[in-house]
C-alpha cells in the first residue's frame, strides 16, 4: 500500500473517531432566562368588578294616574327642583279612601326617613370633626418628629373618608327632605285633585339621569319607579373576591383600578368589606363563596371622561408590600421535595439551587434565601434540564 493511501486512511479514522466522540457528548439544552431583581414586591388580591354611583335616587310616582311621555334620556343633566315628569291623577282618585290611606302612610314613612337621615348626618359630622382634630394633632406631632409620616398620612386618609361619608349623608338628607315634602304635597293635592289636573314631578337632587324606567306615556301605580338620578362622577368600585381572599383585606388598604387599554391606572382605597358572602357560579361551573369589597377612588375622575355607572374594571388590592425584596419570576420555580428550587445559569451551565419562597403573586415570588440580585435563572425549565447541563440561551434575559 502506498504511503499516501495510509495517510489518507489514518486521517479518515481520526475524523470518524472525533465525530463519534462529539456525537456522544451531551448537547446543550435550549432555555429561556430571566434576571433576579431587587425592588418593591406587592402581594395583591385581583379580580374584576364594576363601578356604581355612590348616591343614586329613584324618582317614583307620587300618586296613581297617567304619566306623560318622559322626554329625558340617560345622560341628560337635571337641576335640583327641575320637572322631570308629569302625572294626571286617575278619575276616581279624589274619592279613593284606600289610596288616601296609603298616601298618609307614605307621608309618615317619608318623615321617619328624613329624621333618620338628619340623625345620620349629625353623627357623620361629629366623626368628621373628630377626624379633623386628630389629623391636625398628628400633623403637629409629625412636624416635631414624634410620629412617623405614615401615621399622619393614615389620619389624612381617615379625614378624606369622613368628608366623603358626610357628603353622601348630606345628599341623603336632602333627598329625604324632598321625598317628605313631595309626599305631603301629594296628599294635599290628592284630596283636592280633579280629573285632568296635571301633577308635576320634580327632581330632588342635582345630577344626571342614569336610567328611565317609564319612558312612554301610560298608567302607573302609586310609587311606581319613573327614573333614576345620581351624580355620575361620584363613583365607587364594587369588586367581588373569594371569601378566603377577603380575610387578608382591611379597610384603608391601597388598590389599583384598571379601566382598559390606553387609560391611566387609578389609585383607590378599600372602604368596606361587606360582612355577608354570597354564592356565585364561576365560568367553569364551580360554586364559589364571594364577598363584595367597596373601593373609593383616590385619584380624581375628571381626567377620565368616559367612565360612568356600571363600567367593568379590574381591581388589584395590595395586601402586602415589601421594599428591597429579592424577586424572581414564578415561572422559574419548581417543586423539590417539600420546598422550591430554581436553575441558576453559571458559566454556561445550569446549577440546581434550593430557595426559600416567602410570598408569591401571579407574576413574581419573593425569595427570602437562596438567590441574590443580578443572577440569571431559567424560566419554565424542561424535563431535559438537570444540574450541570450545558445551556443554550436563545432569549434575551427578561424580567
Amino acid at each position: 500500500m502506498r504511503k499516501s493511501n495510509i495517510v489518507v486512511l489514518a486521517a479518515c479514522a481520526v475524523a470518524v473517531a472525533g465525530l463519534a466522540a462529539w456525537s456522544l457528548q451531551p448537547r446543550a439544552v435550549t432555555v429561556e432566562t430571566a434576571s433576579v431583581t431587587q425592588g418593591v414586591f406587592e402581594q395583591t388580591v385581583s379580580d374584576d368588578g364594576k363601578t356604581r354611583a355612590r348616591d343614586r335616587y329613584t324618582i317614583s310616582a307620587p300618586l296613581a294616574g297617567r304619566v306623560e311621555r318622559i322626554r329625558l334620556r340617560a345622560g341628560d343633566s337635571v337641576e335640583q327642583g327641575a320637572q322631570v315628569a308629569a302625572l294626571t291623577p286617575a278619575a276616581p282618585a279624589f274619592v279613593d279612601a284606600r289610596t288616601e290611606r296609603e298616601l298618609r302612610e307614605r307621608v309618615g314613612a317619608a318623615e321617619a326617613l328624613q329624621l333618620r337621615a338628619a340623625a345620620e348626618f349629625r353623627r357623620l359630622e361629629a366623626q368628621r370633626d373628630q377626624a379633623r382634630i386628630d389629623f391636625e394633632r398628628q400633623t403637629k406631632l409629625a412636624k416635631e418628629g414624634f410620629v412617623a409620616p405614615a401615621a399622619r398620612e393614615q389620619m389624612e386618609l381617615q379625614l378624606r373618608i369622613a368628608d366623603k361619608a358626610l357628603e353622601g349623608a348630606r345628599f341623603a338628607e336632602d333627598a329625604a327632605g324632598h321625598e317628605f315634602a313631595q309626599a305631603r304635597a301629594a296628599l294635599t293635592r290628592y284630596r283636592s285633585a280633579e280629573p285632568g289636573t296635571r301633577w308635576p314631578v320634580h327632581s330632588p337632587v342635582k345630577g344626571a339621569v342614569l336610567k328611565v324606567m317609564q319612558e312612554s306615556e301610560g298608567a302607573v301605580a302609586l310609587g311606581a319607579p319613573l327614573l333614576e338620578v345620581a351624580d355620575p362622577r361620584s363613583l365607587e368600585a364594587l369588586v367581588d373576591v373569594l371569601s378566603q381572599d377577603s380575610v387578608a383585606i382591611r379597610p384603608g388598604m391601597p388598590a389599583r383600578i384598571e379601566l382598559g387599554q390606553g387609560v391611566a391606572v387609578l389609585n383607590a382605597r378599600v372602604r368596606l368589606i361587606e360582612p355577608a358572602a354570597f354564592t356565585k357560579v364561576s365560568a367553569l361551573g364551580v360554586e364559589e363563596q364571594r364577598v363584595n369589597v367597596v373601593l373609593d377612588f383616590v385619584d380624581p375622575l375628571d381626567k377620565i371622561q368616559t367612565i360612568g355607572d356600571g363600567f367593568r374594571v379590574d381591581a388589584h388590592i395590595v395586601t402586602q408590600r415589601v421594599e428591597n425584596a429579592i424577586k424572581v419570576p414564578v415561572g422559574a420555580l419548581f417543586r423539590e421535595g417539600d420546598g422550591w428550587a430554581v436553575f441558576v445559569v453559571e458559566g454556561g451551565r445550569a446549577a440546581k439551587r434550593a430557595v426559600t419562597v416567602a410570598l408569591r403573586n401571579g407574576v413574581e415570588a419573593l425569595v427570602a434565601r437562596g438567590l441574590k440580585a443580578g443572577e440569571t435563572v431559567v424560566i419554565y425549565p424542561s424535563d431535559a434540564l438537570a444540574g450541570g447541563s450545558k445551556v443554550d440561551i436563545r432569549n434575551a434575559a427578561r424580567r
